[in-house]
């Protein structure tokens, strides 16, 4: 059975554009697949606490005495649960100073241990074949020529650890929107037509996707 765990990191409640492009593929997907599941998780709202060392050594060799308490690893637990039943994964993950909200990090760090791990070279991990949807704003540009060029630690650190778990770059998309703070950003008004311009392309693009995943 097709399986969607929807993911939002924005502290923003209202006016966030990763949450309002997040909900519009996981509206377009589950029109789509009226009996798949569907799991939803926001991070801002309820976030997941920092890894500690208990339960990072109880990802690291599950079968040894780690003391970590009991609801803090049924939380791990779950989350891991979540993903690995997931058949398609869309993640809400805007721009924070040049990099990823920490909400979004304390999520991989309990999905990423040894369990979810893919060699290269070697077998499948146990994620292999999931689909991946980063929906991922920003509120400049970050691309060849611009003056920030070089600045992206949003994307390309995500492409590396969720690749890291067999997350691979043939089954992720990155769905990006430039230039979002040209809204409100008086010195950067002139942009507004090219912002308008990503953010139209960011729609289409979902609509494509989630096209492509009704099968």
């Amino acid at each position: 059975m097709p399986s969607l765990l929807h993911l939002d990191a924005s502290m923003r409640r209202t006016g966030s554009v990763s949450r309002d492009l997040s909900a519009h593929f996981a509206a377009r997907w589950r029109e789509r697949h009226p009996s798949g599941a569907y799991t939803y998780r926001d991070l801002a709202a309820q976030p997941i606490p920092h890894l500690t060392h208990a339960v990072r050594e109880a990802l690291v060799d599950p079968g040894a005495e780690h003391g970590a308490p009991a609801d803090e690893w049924a939380l791990t637990t779950a989350l891991n649960a979540e993903l690995r039943a997931a058949s398609t994964v869309v993640m809400g993950v805007p721009m924070y100073n040049y990099s990823i909200p920490s909400t979004i990090k304390t999520w991989l760090d309990r999905v990423v241990s040894p369990a979810t791990m893919a060699v290269p070279g070697g077998e499948p991990g146990p994620l292999a074949g999931t689909s991946v949807i980063v929906i991922s704003p920003r509120g400049g540009s970050y691309a060849p020529g611009t003056p920030r060029a070089g600045w992206d630690h949003q994307e390309p650190y995500l492409r590396a650890v969720l690749g890291a778990i067999g997350l691979t770059d043939d089954l992720t998309t990155f769905v990006p929107a430039e230039l979002t703070l040209a809204a409100v950003v008086p010195q950067m008004a002139a942009l507004k037509p090219l912002a308008e311009q990503s953010l139209e392309r960011a729609y289409r693009t979902l609509e494509t996707l989630a096209g492509e995943h009704a099968g």
